[in-house]
């Protein structure tokens, strides 16, 4: 049926891939190369929707077809016409978007950094709150979160936390940390009265967020010639000194002027390690950049400077009301939201970015 390739042509050439990599997966030898297996199951999992969803829509197209000619010759077929255009029309759209370009990290977990910003004390612990926010949210999507890095304040929250959001097993696309938190890097504004304010004022003040896509060791070469590496003592709030040997490390990454530093650890070594995973994972965000820069993509959404003009949301505790000014999502649960429950605000950024590609015939 020349209307079925017409307009989903370009499904065919997946449809091609989707049985060489099932051919490939059942090759008991691609084992042997377990790197080369994983891209291949990674790539077969990506593709298994979009051919579901184009042989769906190719039924559908095709029960249509073969209803309208069954009611030329009998009128009583008629009755059926509808609901049969109805399902076509449902497979369609869902086909639609099932070939909307997919972001290459929405299978990836997530490196988060929260960093406190405009309005000192309160900022750090409003970083607190946000850190607690994300790691109940994780909790309810039963992903595992791990501390990577803190600076602590010194009257509780931090200055700063790197923390790491990871996939239990294998995470399905769309389901992982970064496709469903990519959107929540920017300026996060929270307005209340502190607890040292003693004049029941409401004050505003702003912690930073940035999402990075967690990055593996083939992902982003790093050679160890391009490195420098310091140690030197951990401190804590007030410059307490949390212990007696140099197990801080701060690794500089010549070529690119990317600085990291762990301390969290009591050893030099695991310092090191989780130096190198923020590393990898600023690297890749910096070389996505570098081949977007000329696109307007999410990554560009993320704004860098605590700022508080620069805000993507607003927490505003005396209304118990979250507004996320980026979709004009608001929503009056702030006590459920900061306890995790974040899915309604996600759902509506995701839906947003899916109309804007569908608008724009990006796919």
């Amino acid at each position: 049926m020349s209307q079925v390739h017409d307009k989903f042509g370009n499904v065919h050439e997946l449809l091609d891939e989707y049985v060489e990599l099932e051919k490939e997966l059942a090759d008991p030898s691609i084992h042997s190369d377990q790197g080369k297996a994983r891209r291949l199951g990674k790539r077969y999992a990506e593709l298994g929707p979009v051919i579901a969803g184009y042989r769906a829509w190719k039924g559908a197209t095709e029960d249509l077809v073969a209803g309208r000619e069954m009611a030329t010759e009998d009128p009583d077929f008629a009755v059926e016409i509808p609901a049969l255009e109805v399902a076509l029309a449902s497979t369609e759209a869902r086909l639609e978007e099932l070939l909307l370009p997919r972001d290459p990290n929405d299978d990836r977990d997530v490196i988060m950094e929260i960093k406190a910003g405009v309005g000192g004390d309160e900022s750090a612990l409003f970083a607190g709150d946000l850190l607690r926010m994300y790691q109940r949210f994780a909790e309810r999507q039963g992903w595992k979160t791990e501390i990577i890095d803190s600076t602590d304040s010194e009257m509780g929250g931090y200055k700063d936390v790197s923390m790491a959001i990871k996939s239990k097993g294998t995470g399905q696309p769309g389901k992982t940390p970064y496709a469903k938190l990519k959107f929540e890097g920017g300026v996060h504004r929270v307005q209340r009265v502190p607890e040292t304010e003693s004049q029941g004022r409401i004050h505003t003040s702003a912690a930073g967020v940035l999402i990075l896509a967690e990055a593996d060791e083939v992902d982003v070469e790093i050679r160890q010639q391009d490195l420098r590496i310091d140690v030197y003592r951990s401190s804590g709030p007030g410059g307490q000194s949390v212990n007696t040997t140099d197990s801080a490390v701060r690794i500089t990454h010549i070529p690119t002027g990317i600085v990291v530093s762990c301390q969290n650890e009591k050893s030099q070594l695991q310092n090191k390690e989780s130096a190198l995973r923020i590393l990898r994972a600023r690297m890749l965000a910096a070389a996505q950049e570098e081949a977007d820069r000329l696109a307007s993509v999410e990554r560009n959404l993320q704004v860098r400077s605590v700022d508080r003009s620069e805000r993507i949301r607003t927490y505003n505790f005396p209304e118990n009301r979250l507004s996320d000014h980026r979709v004009n999502f608001k929503a009056n649960n702030l006590d459920a939201v900061l306890n995790g429950e974040l899915d309604d605000v996600i759902a509506a950024l995701l839906e947003a970015d899916k109309a804007t590609k569908l608008a724009s015939g990006d796919h």
